[in-house]
């Protein structure tokens, strides 16, 4: 009885400890690796559509490329404090018009090519046939939505440096791989489980040593001289 005690507590503590260790690391890691939210608006359909759980990654500016939706927030143009999300199509020094006609699609043009844009909703690039001829400025991106004709993005701002968004404008870039995301949250749900564990075997440990405890004898009653 006595060994099967100390087991459990030995089993408890090495439980409890291997439990907070693997939850706490990953929701540290986690917590600066990825953030979650739900897209606000149907502006990236099809992509993304309004209600769909979004993962991003903390990036800044700098590290965003063409074709990445990312995560920005642009108070003094929206009037808003909140996050708006929308893809870059243009970079520093890039030049973006719309459009010509390629066969029978509306193609945007990027430095004087027109580019495939699989993503956009309907396959109408232009959605709103409000031409643009925009140089980007260094240190600044040309964004839009995927929904064209649903997206209050870089078109609609022209006199803002051709309705461009600076760098330090981002906040993320959104991620489609949901393994990273997928084994954190693995990682929190065994951690817990292992918590738990180690508080139950915790729990068998004190009952064992309650029940190993010596019995008191009962105090002598005193002896009264005649």
């Amino acid at each position: 009885m006595a060994g099967r005690g100390r087991g459990l507590g030995i089993a408890a503590l090495v439980a409890g400890l291997l439990g907070v260790v693997l939850a706490g690391g990953a929701f540290l890691y986690g917590r600066d690796a990825y953030g979650t939210g739900t897209m606000p608006s149907q502006s990236m359909a099809p992509s993304y559509r309004k209600g769909d759980r979004i993962f991003w990654e903390p990036v800044d500016g700098s590290e965003v490329r063409r074709g990445d939706v990312v995560l920005f927030s642009l108070p003094e143009r929206y009037k808003s404090d909140g996050v708006f999300v929308q893809r870059v199509i243009g970079v520093g020094g890039d030049r973006v018009a719309c459009c010509t006609t390629v066969g029978s699609e509306e193609r945007v043009t990027l430095n004087g090519r027109p580019i495939k844009e699989p993503y956009v909703y309907g396959g109408d690039a232009d959605g709103v046939h409000r031409p643009y001829d925009v140089k980007v400025p260094r240190g600044r991106l040309f964004l839009m939505g995927d929904q064209r004709s649903n997206a209050m993005d870089s078109r609609f701002f022209a006199a803002e440096q051709g309705g461009t968004v600076p760098l330090d404008a981002v906040q993320g870039r959104v991620t489609d791989d949901r393994a990273g995301p997928a084994l954190l949250g693995t990682a929190l749900l065994v951690g817990g489980a292992l918590v738990l564990t180690g508080v139950g075997l915790g729990i068998g440990f004190l009952v064992v040593r309650r029940r190993r405890a010596p019995a008191v004898p009962p105090a002598p009653w005193p002896v009264r001289p005649v």
